[in-house]
């Protein structure tokens, strides 16, 4: 649930910002450019998919996969947008400092939970 909500905040974030600042796109005229859209997207879903497939794949299996290709293909759909013109450099690295600070929100909101419900203090508790 606390993946489906980062998802759901990162067009309620990028949107203003993107009427608030209009900065035009590299090969238009167009605004609305910065922060990218599809570099957040691609950042909280990849690294969101990779937080709950990490319990699976953590260091107990001996695979710790899921963060490291997370990383690979986030950065490479910035990296790709940037070479096809569709943001300037700085729109993706916006997006990813922008979306670094929601993941490291979620990060703390999914250890809460996993502490919750550790020490016992669920939905069943008292």
């Amino acid at each position: 649930m606390a993946v489906a909500l980062a998802m759901v905040a990162v067009p309620v974030l990028v949107m203003p910002l993107k009427l608030w600042i209009d900065r035009p796109g590299p090969l238009t005229v167009e605004s609305g450019y910065y922060p990218s859209g599809h570099t957040a997207t691609a950042m909280v879903a990849y690294c969101g998919a990779a937080l709950l497939l990490s319990p699976l794949t953590g260091r107990g299996t001996g695979r710790p996969w899921a963060t490291p290709v997370a990383v690979v293909l986030s950065a490479a759909t910035g990296i790709g947008l940037v070479l096809r013109g569709y943001h300037w450099p700085l729109d993706v690295l916006g997006s990813v400092l922008l979306c670094g600070m929601l993941l490291a929100l979620l990060v703390a909101a999914l250890r809460w939970i996993d502490n919750r419900g550790a020490t016992g203090k669920g939905a069943d508790a008292p």
